[in-house]
């Protein structure tokens, strides 16, 4: 008889590298409100949500950002926000 009640047994863990985490969130406005960009050191986006869920406050608490993503290493990154959005942006780094 078996000793597991009818569930499954866990299946064999992955050896795969984690992902990288998130360097830097970019809060800008867009179409009037505020998002959240999140990208890896890369500066490749991994994710975006609205800036003003309690999340993001939590993440940045504490850091102060740096006006304004107006460099050339924004340029690839942020290229559907126009010049003055990303003048307004700021951005938080996290040490990693």
């Amino acid at each position: 008889m078996s000793q597991t009640y009818g569930m499954e047994s866990p299946k064999e863990h992955l050896n795969e590298p984690h992902r990288m985490p998130v360097r830097y969130v970019v809060v800008i406005d867009s179409a009037g409100s505020k998002i959240a960009r999140m990208f890896l050191a890369s500066r490749e986006m991994v994710a975006e949500m609205d800036a003003a869920i309690e999340e993001v406050s939590s993440m940045i608490a504490g850091m102060m950002p740096v006006p304004g993503a107006t460099g050339p290493e924004w340029d690839v990154a942020l290229a559907a926000h126009r010049m003055d959005e990303r003048a307004a942006a700021e951005v938080y780094t996290f040490a990693i």
